[in-house]
C-alpha cells in the first residue's frame, strides 16, 4: 500500500484547499491509535482522520462514521484541552518526507494566543503522533519512545522535538537529467531497475518503483546490466520527465481485484494488465475511505475482541479435551456384558473353587460351542467375592454409560454455544456488540464480573433493521440474547423466523404483519441469514424458514438455541452488496 511521501504530498495539498482556516471543533479517539478531528469552516464540518497504526498509518478527511469509546484516553483529553477551539493556520511537509505539521493558533490557559504543532509521522512501525507546545518541546505523543527504545532518537514529554534522521537518498523532484546519468554510470554488475530506485531516491514506494520500470522496459523485472546502450542512455531522459509528474496533477486511483480493493496510487499502474481493475474517485479522502474503511473496523474488532476470543477459544479447547476423555471412557463401557457374564461362569463354578486361587478354568456355558475359558482372580478374595468383583465392576460400567452419555450431550452443546460466542465475535460490529457478549459469558459464568462501578452503563444495543426491496421491514440479531429477544418476546406469532441449517448464525425475522411476504422478500431474507452466519463466505447455503410460533426454546437451553418443527429449506449465496443495500443506516 503505497503511502509514500510523494502520495503523502498529494494529501497535504488536498488537505491545505479544505482545513486551513478551519476551527477544531471536536476531538475524538475511536481507536487506540487514531484521532479524528472535527473541524468547523466556512463550507461546513469536515472530519480529518490521523492514524498512527502501525499496519496502516496515514492522514486524510473521512466520511466514515466512528463509534467513540464511552471514557476517552488520556491522550485524546490532553488534546481536547489545547486544541478544541484552534484554527489550523497551516500543514507543511519537510521535503520527501512521510510527516506531516498542521500549524494550529491557540490560546494558553491566560487565553493568550500560542502556536502549536501537531506532528503526524507516517512511517509504518514508527508511525507516531506529537503535540507540541508554543516552545517546540513536547507536550505529549501517542507512542513514547525512550533511550531503550531507541538511541538515536527519542520522543518524550518535556523533550525538544526533532525531525527524524533523514535517509541518504535523492529528492527525485530536484534531480537533473545530468545527475540522473551521473547516478547510472555508477552502477556496475547486475542491478534491477525498480531495487536502484528504491535504493536511490526518496518518497518513492515499491509499487511506483516497478511501475517506473514496466513503463520504461515492460518489465517490471528489468536489469540495468542487460539494456542496450542506447536504451541506458535513453533512461536519465524517462525518468527525469517521471519525476516532473510527482508534482502533480494527480489522479486518486483505487485498485481492484475481483472486486476487492487490492491497492491505490496516485497515478494509474499497467503492470498489473487486466488482472487489475481501475477506479478513480474525487478526492484522496473518499479514496482512502474506500480503501480503509472495513480494514479500520475489522482490525479495531479484532484489537477490541481478543482478550474475550482468546478466553472462549481456550473455553473451546478445554471442553473438547473433555469430550475426547469422556468418549473414550464410554467407549470403554460397551464391554461390559463379558462382565457380567464371566460373574456368572464363577458364581456357577463356587463348588470346585479355594481360596488363594489365580485363575479358574470352566466351561463357558454362553459359548454355542461350550468351549472351556481362562478367567483370572484375586488370590486375595473369596471365590464369592471374586464373582462379587465381576458383578460390581459391570454395574459400575453401566452406570458409567448413563452418566458419560448424558455428559456428552452437555459438553457437546456447551461446545457449540461456545463456538457461536465466536462467530458473534468475528461479526461484531460496535462496542455494544462486545459488551452484550460479554454480558452473556459473565451470566454463562464464564467470565468474571468487572466493577460494576467503574463500568460505563450503555443503552442496550438494537437487532440490525433491513427493508426488503418490496418493502417489508427484516430483522437480525447481533448475538444470542439479543436473538432471543427477537425471535422469542419481540417477534409476532406469525412473522417468519429464518436460520442457516446446522451453521451457527444470527436470527433473522420478516416481519410480514399477518400477510404473506412476496417470493423476493424471502430470498432476500435468506441472503441475509446467510450472510450475518459462519458460512457467509460460502456459496448456496441452506437456509430454514418457519413461522415464530413453530420455534421453541427448550428448558435450560443456552441463549440462542432453539427448536423448530415444520419449516421448509431454500438456498442463498451470501451478497454483502445487497445486504449494504437493504441496511436502514
Amino acid at each position: 500500500m503505497p503511502f509514500d511521501a510523494v502520495f503523502l504530498s498529494a494529501v497535504a495539498a488536498e488537505l491545505r484547499e479544505s482545513v486551513v482556516g478551519c476551527r477544531v471543533d471536536r476531538v475524538h479517539q475511536p481507536a487506540r491509535d487514531t484521532i479524528l478531528l472535527q473541524l468547523r469552516g466556512r463550507d461546513g464540518v469536515r472530519r480529518l482522520l490521523l492514524s498512527a497504526s502501525p499496519n496502516h498509518p496515514r492522514v486524510h478527511l473521512t466520511g466514515e462514521p466512528t463509534e467513540n469509546p464511552a471514557q476517552p484516553p488520556m491522550f485524546c483529553m490532553l488534546l481536547r484541552k489545547h486544541l478544541v477551539g484552534a484554527r489550523v493556520a497551516e500543514i507543511t511537509q519537510p521535503p520527501m518526507e512521510r510527516l506531516l505539521d498542521i500549524t494550529l493558533d491557540c490560546a494558553d490557559e491566560m487565553g493568550e494566543p500560542v502556536r502549536r504543532h501537531l506532528i503526524a509521522e507516517i512511517m509504518g512501525r514508527s508511525a507516531n503522533l506529537i503535540l507540541l507546545g508554543p516552545d517546540g518541546r513536547i507536550t505529549d505523543c501517542l507512542r513514547r519512545v525512550d533511550f531503550e527504545m531507541s538511541e538515536k532518537r527519542q520522543v518524550l514529554p518535556g523533550l525538544f522535538y526533532h525531525l527524524p534522521p533523514p535517509m541518504e537518498r535523492e529528492n527525485p523532484l530536484g534531480c537533473s537529467e545530468e545527475r540522473l546519468s551521473e547516478l547510472l554510470a555508477a552502477v556496475t554488475g547486475q542491478k534491477r531497475l525498480d531495487a536502484w530506485l528504491l535504493d536511490t531516491f526518496a518518497g518513492l514506494s515499491p509499487l511506483i518503483c516497478r511501475e517506473l520500470s514496466f513503463a520504461f522496459s515492460g518489465e517490471t523485472d528489468c536489469d540495468l546490466s542487460v539494456l542496450s546502450p542506447g536504451r541506458r542512455a535513453a533512461l536519465p531522459g524517462f525518468l527525469a520527465g517521471e519525476f516532473q509528474k510527482l508534482a502533480g496533477p494527480f489522479r486518486p486511483t483505487l485498485f481492484l481485484q475481483d472486486g476487492q480493493p487490492k491497492d491505490f496510487s496516485y497515478r494509474p499502474v499497467r503492470q498489473y494488465g487486466a488482472l487489475w481493475e481501475e477506479k478513480e474517485y474525487p478526492d484522496f479522502g473518499s479514496l482512502l475511505d474506500a480503501f480503509y474503511a472495513q480494514r479500520d473496523r475489522s482490525e479495531q474488532m479484532r484489537q477490541r475482541t481478543q482478550a474475550i476470543h482468546k478466553t472462549v477459544q481456550n473455553l473451546c479447547a478445554r471442553t473438547e479435551r473433555k469430550l475426547a476423555v469422556q468418549r473414550k471412557e464410554l467407549g470403554e463401557t460397551y464391554g461390559r456384558e463379558r462382565l457380567r457374564r464371566l460373574g456368572d461362569i464363577v458364581t456357577a463354578n463356587l463348588y470346585q473353587m479355594t481360596r488363594g486361587q489365580a485363575r479358574l478354568t470352566a466351561v463357558d456355558f454362553y459359548d454355542p460351542e461350550m468351549r472351556e475359558i481362562d478367567i483370572p482372580l484375586s488370590p486375595q478374595l473369596s471365590p464369592q467375592q471374586n464373582a462379587a468383583r465381576y458383578y460390581k465392576e459391570y454395574t459400575k460400567r453401566k452406570n458409567a454409560e448413563k452418566m458419560l452419555t448424558g455428559l456428552i450431550a452437555s459438553g457437546g452443546q456447551e461446545l457449540e454455544y461456545l463456538r457461536s460466542i465466536l462467530d458473534e465475535l468475528a461479526r461484531a460490529e460496535t462496542e455494544k456488540d462486545i459488551l452484550d457478549i460479554r454480558a452473556e459469558l459473565t451470566e454463562g459464568g464464564y467470565l468474571r464480573e468487572t466493577d460494576r462501578k467503574k463500568r460505563m452503563k450503555l443503552p442496550p444495543s438494537r437487532p440490525m433493521e433491513f427493508r426488503s426491496s418490496e418493502g417489508v421491514p427484516i430483522y437480525v440479531g447481533r448475538n444470542n440474547r439479543q436473538n432471543d429477544q427477537l425471535t422469542l418476546r419481540t417477534a409476532q406469532k406469525n412473522d417468519l423466523w429464518l436460520h442457516t441449517q446446522k451453521i451457527h448464525g444470527s436470527h433473522v425475522i420478516v416481519a410480514c404483519g399477518g400477510s404473506a411476504p412476496g417470493e423476493r422478500t424471502l430470498a432476500e431474507a435468506a441472503i441475509l441469514a446467510a450472510y450475518y452466519s459462519q458460512a457467509r463466505e460460502g456459496q448456496n447455503v441452506p437456509v430454514d424458514c418457519a413461522p415464530v410460533r413453530n420455534v421453541k426454546k427448550p428448558a435450560g437451553a443456552k441463549p440462542g438455541m432453539v427448536i423448530y418443527d415444520r419449516y421448509t429449506t431454500s438456498y442463498a449465496t451470501p451478497d454483502p452488496a445487497l445486504c449494504e443495500r437493504l441496511r436502514v443506516k
